[in-house]
């Protein structure tokens, strides 16, 4: 073959994921986008004005890299970025966790169904990836979880979660579990402070671990805790490669792991922002956030070296896992879709009861 006949080499998602300022893309995002490191968008509340409107830009983002990951924190109760124009409103998982004590059919039923919901409303306005399900356990000690988490009991949590991620599923959705090892437990809230959790590693493994172990091969995403602690590590979780090898090596998990956001004041820890971006994918991080911080996310594209990472090969094959495999939902077709129309009426049902 001549080289007029070759295929233009495509480009391959990088390790960093960031957020974009507006409604639609401006100059500098697309610059941003453009960027070989970039591997991923993640959106927010200011990102969104209608349904039609998120469609186009989530379109505009696929066109300039269609490679890359489109994602949202988009949970339900006080975690949902899109919440009008046709959008549910979601509960916080809590209500599935309170379900549970008095019908366990029934909330498991529910867990599908919104997951099912979510994952579906998404995709038909092009998003790739919600970071959901929460695995955190409700200690009652953490204001910033609180009623994020489903359920004190490790072995409800893996129950409620595994049920939450067949419904992602069912939409062509995958999931990533957070906070690993577990943010429930440590009062601070790590985007403002440095949260320490005290526990040994035996303490974590038989309570907070727990539902990365039985949750297991449905994980295809994890992101750890800013948090220390310290009888295991010097480091929050993200930054910390033991804990990352107990989630590799220990518990098998080999899905991608993000970071938790680096402008939050728990990355302080590992310096400036392209430090910390360095010592979360050298101690095992497959991708890195950085969000609500344009400059940081300048000095980190500016600053970050791709031949001086780890392997990308591996990581690389693992984030493009996440894609969705099968066609994305039409918005109007959902309307009159038999299975997305009785999961709406079942997170209803959860919601009101």
């Amino acid at each position: 073959m001549n080289l007029s006949q070759q295929q233009p080499v495509q480009p391959s998602p990088g390790p960093v994921m960031l957020d974009i300022a507006g409604a639609q893309l401006a100059p500098a995002d697309l610059r941003r986008l453009k960027h070989p490191l970039t591997g991923g968008v993640i959106l927010f509340e200011r990102n969104f004005v209608s349904r039609t409107q998120l469609t186009a830009l989530t379109s505009a983002i696929h066109a300039v890299r269609p490679d890359i990951v489109i994602a949202v924190d988009h949970e339900g109760g006080r975690v949902q970025r899109f919440a009008s124009d046709g959008f549910t409103r979601l509960p916080a998982m809590r209500r599935l966790g309170e379900q549970w004590e008095r019908n366990r059919e029934f909330a498991l039923r529910a867990a599908d169904a919104l997951g099912f919901v979510l994952a579906a409303e998404l995709r038909a306005c092009g998003v790739d990836l919600s970071f959901t399900p929460v695995l955190d356990l409700d200690h009652g000690t953490s204001a910033v979880i609180g009623d994020r988490a489903f359920h004190r009991d490790p072995g409800v949590v893996a129950q409620l979660a595994a049920a939450l991620n067949a419904g992602l599923a069912r939409a062509g959705m995958a999931n990533c579990g957070k906070h690993f090892p577990g943010h429930g437990y440590a009062e601070a809230d790590s985007h403002v402070a440095v949260p320490i959790d005290t526990r040994t590693l035996q303490q974590m493994r038989d309570d907070d671990l727990a539902p990365y172990g039985w949750v297991g091969v449905g994980l295809a995403g994890v992101m750890p805790a800013h948090v220390v602690y310290p009888e295991v590590d010097s480091l929050p979780a993200g930054f910390s490669h033991r804990w990352l090898s107990i989630l590799r090596d220990d518990l098998r998990f080999d899905g991608v792991i993000f970071s938790d956001d680096l402008s939050m004041e728990g990355a302080s820890v590992a310096g400036d922002v392209v430090c910390g971006a360095r010592a979360a994918l050298e101690a095992g991080c497959d991708m890195v956030l950085i969000c609500n911080a344009p400059a940081l996310a300048d000095q980190l594209l500016s600053g970050l070296e791709r031949d001086e990472l780890p392997s990308r090969a591996i990581a690389t094959e693992r984030i493009v896992r996440l894609l969705p495999q099968m066609p994305a939902p039409d918005w109007s077709q959902l309307q009159t879709d038999r299975d997305y129309l009785n999961a709406r009426e079942c997170v209803a049902l959860l919601s009101t009861t």
